[in-house]
């Protein structure tokens, strides 16, 4: 049984998880609009989203314009999260 900082810490990391996810999908679907890759919300996004999904470049180059770092990258943050999350409960 988890008390009442226990639920706020699980309530701030599931914040976490969320946010960070969106911001993946936003890098993913701003890739797709070059005219979007200099604004400056892109730019804040891809400064915090390319380093976790470089690690999966390193892993998996791209397939001529098929880049499959972004799915392996959501997979293994939702693998992360289930985890954690059954760890603590």
């Amino acid at each position: 049984m988890l008390g009442y900082l226990g639920l706020m810490i699980i309530y701030l990391l599931e914040a976490v998880f969320t946010t960070y996810t969106f911001m993946l999908l936003v890098r993913v679907f701003g890739s797709w609009f070059p005219k979007l890759a200099n604004s400056r919300f892109m730019r804040f996004v891809s400064y915090y989203t390319d380093p976790y999904l470089n690690l999966f470049r390193r892993v998996i180059p791209p397939l001529g314009m098929l880049d499959l770092s972004p799915m392996v990258a959501f997979f293994s943050l939702q693998i992360i999260h289930w985890a954690l999350f059954a760890a603590i409960q």
